[in-house]
Formats: C-alpha cells, sequence, structure tokens
C-alpha cells in the first residue's frame, strides 16, 4: 500500500513539471516574461551617454591638437665612410639619406618646430599634413645646441595651430600626450600617433651629445619611438609643454624613458631664430678651471672633494674678469646645480643665451659669495 501511495506521488510530481516545462517553452528564462526582448534593450539615448561618458581630458586635448601636428621628411647629405687609401684619389664620399621625423605648427602662417637633428642639416624639406597633402618646407634657422629647428610652409588659408604652453608650470605625475610619426607611420596613414603617459620628473639633464646640450628637459613614460623626435609632448589642455627629442633605449624603441626640450627655452629659441635665423653664442667665457682633488679639499678646509677651483683668468675682457671671478675661487654650485664635473660649467655656458646670468656660489677667504657671470 505504501509503495502505491510513494508511486501516485512521483507520477503527480512529474505530471505538473511537465506542464510547467511546456507553458514556459521558447521563453528567454532570463526575460521575465517578457518576449519582445525588451529586457536587453538601450533605454532611448543611452548609446549617446555612454559614448560621451568615454569622453575625458585626453580625448579632448587629442581631437584638438592632431589637426597641427605633421610628418617631416627630409634629404640630408651623409659623408660615407671611405678606406683612406682611396680617399687619396677619390677624396670624401657623400649620400644623400632620407631622414623621417615630427613637427607641429605653431602659427596660423605656416611656422613649425621640429628637431635639429631631424632637419637641421637637410638639403630638401617636406611635411605631410593630416588631409595626406605633401608641402615643401623652408629651413627659417636653426639651434643645433638646443636641439631646435624652425621651418616654415606657404599655404594661401589658415592653419590650425598648437598653443604653446608653460613648461615652469608642469607638474610632476600630471598627464603628458605624445604626438608623432614614428617610424613614419604618418606618411601612409596621414594620421599622427597618440601615446599618454604621466610627466616623471622636470629639470632633468643630460650627457651632452654631438655639441648638444639637454639641459632641464622634461621626462616622460608615454612612449616615444624613432621618428617621435620633434613631436609636441601635450598636457591635458592641449597646450604644448615641450619637444620630443631624446629617448634612452637599447633597441631604438621606447622603454619608458623620453626627454623633452621645454617649451619656454623653446619660445626664446624660436624668437631668436625668426629674427637672425642663427642663436650667437660667440662669448668669451675667459677663465679656466680645475677639479677640487683631495689636496685643494683639505687646503680650504671642505669636508669633501667637491666643486671646481679657478687656476686662470685667460681675457681680461672676457665674462670672468668682467664678472669679477678671480684666480683661486673655488665654484661649489652653478645656478643652484652642485659642480661635480667640469661639464656642468661647460654645458651651463653653452646651453646659456647672449645677456642671461649664470649664478656662482663660489668660496674666497673661507667665504661663500655670490657672483653673477653675465653672458655678453
Amino acid at each position: 500500500m505504501f509503495r502505491f501511495i510513494t508511486h501516485a506521488r512521483v507520477l503527480l510530481f512529474l505530471f505538473f513539471l511537465a506542464a510547467t516545462t511546456s507553458c514556459n517553452a521558447g521563453r528567454d528564462p532570463l526575460s521575465d516574461g517578457a518576449t519582445d526582448g525588451s529586457r536587453f534593450r538601450t533605454p532611448q539615448g543611452g548609446g549617446d551617454e555612454i559614448s560621451a561618458s568615454r569622453q575625458n581630458a585626453i580625448t579632448k586635448a587629442v581631437e584638438m591638437v592632431s589637426p597641427a601636428v605633421v610628418g617631416v621628411n627630409a634629404t640630408v647629405v651623409q659623408r660615407r665612410y671611405v678606406d683612406p687609401f682611396y680617399r687619396m684619389f677619390f677624396g670624401d664620399q657623400y649620400s644623400l639619406m632620407p631622414v623621417l621625423g615630427s613637427g607641429f605648427i605653431i602659427s596660423a602662417d605656416g611656422y613649425i618646430l621640429t628637431n635639429d637633428h631631424v632637419a637641421g642639416n637637410a638639403e630638401e624639406i617636406s611635411v605631410t599634413m593630416t588631409n595626406r597633402e605633401k608641402i615643401p618646407a623652408k629651413l627659417i634657422g636653426t639651434d643645433p645646441v638646443t636641439d631646435l629647428a624652425l621651418l616654415k610652409i606657404e599655404v594661401d588659408h589658415d592653419l590650425p595651430f598648437i598653443k604653446l604652453g608653460n613648461s615652469d608650470d608642469v607638474i610632476v605625475g600630471e598627464w603628458s600626450i605624445a604626438f608623432g610619426n614614428p617610424f613614419g607611420l604618418m606618411s601612409t596613414s596621414a594620421k599622427a600617433t597618440v601615446t599618454v603617459g604621466v610627466v616623471s620628473a622636470t629639470h632633468v639633464s643630460l650627457d651632452e651629445n654631438e655639441g648638444r646640450v639637454y639641459r632641464n628637459m622634461i621626462q616622460t613614460d608615454a612612449a616615444i619611438n624613432s621618428g617621435n623626435s620633434g613631436g609636441p609632448l601635450v598636457n591635458s589642455l592641449g597646450e604644448v609643454i615641450g619637444i620630443n627629442t631624446v629617448i634612452y633605449s637599447p633597441n631604438q624603441g621606447s622603454v619608458g624613458l623620453g626627454f623633452a626640450l621645454p617649451m619656454n627655452r623653446v619660445k626664446q629659441i624660436v624668437a631668436i631664430l625668426k629674427a637672425d635665423g642663427k642663436v650667437n653664442r660667440e662669448f668669451n667665457p675667459g677663465f679656466r678651471v680645475q677639479l677640487v682633488n683631495e689636496a685643494i679639499a683639505q687646503a680650504y678646509n671642505l669636508v669633501r672633494p667637491e666643486g671646481a677651483i679657478v687656476t686662470q683668468i685667460t681675457a681680461r675682457k672676457g665674462v670672468a674678469a668682467r664678472s669679477g671671478l678671480e684666480v683661486a675661487d673655488v665654484i661649489l654650485k652653478a645656478n643652484g646645480e652642485p659642480v661635480y664635473s667640469i661639464s656642468v660649467l661647460e654645458g651651463l655656458i653653452r646651453y646659456g643665451l647672449r645677456g642671461e646670468d649664470i649664478e656662482l656660489e663660489v668660496l674666497r677667504n673661507n667665504e661663500k659669495k655670490k657672483i653673477d657671470l653675465k653672458l655678453e
């Protein structure tokens, strides 16, 4: 009897289960009874709201800046290596070499900034615009020391240009956006490549390279590769804070160490190049120094060997003599930077512009004093 009742209950349960399943056949188990797909339908205008939410300061800066970024195509004359034996008969041999870089328009009438190592020694220069147009460019002036070149293109209409920012106002950790023409991609796509990072450091000084003095550079981890040279480094307001110039890399690719010329120095050089075509740095420092060693440090009661001692004033009308620098002065700092090598002084003097001062902290007769080394 018990088995019969149990079997009856099982059959009744299966009957109700089958009826329920057949009633729900064809329905989406997640639709809560809705068969018109309304559960998954985007509310009116929702797509626009989602799209708008993706817009931010970075995308707005990219939209603002991109039309003024150009690819720079230069042809430079390069001396080829020739065996000394053949050079006696045929002389030096030269060849034309294409160079690809980046640049950006800084005025509606067609002035363009790029690096000297991109276009400074070029025989021919053209720029690729974002509308695929290639326009011949003229070299207005160049400054190899700061690695800056000013170009000009002639067009019959106003051009989009980028606002120049204040590099003294840069904040370490703020967004930085690098634009450019890596590996010449802009020549085919007519679109500037964009990479984003942060300002990693400011006031970075690098070793001189082929006569170029890189001081007060802005460091960024935004990816900068071969071909990005001369492109703008921009903040989240769409203002140029520097010009992408140097990378540290074992393979010509980005490893997160890129450096840009600070825009405030660039503005000073641009004004000179527009007026004169070159930067005149033919001032005579008029002194010689050697690094302080252990013996000199003991004689001057220094805790450790530091600074450079003036060994000779070489010109009565040189910069040093006019500024009051004397033999036996120990130069401890220059513009607030410790003089740990003679290259610090040499770099500051070569980087300087006519009329500028280099503030020296010197030790004379066991007293520290300030001397303004006026570059003129």
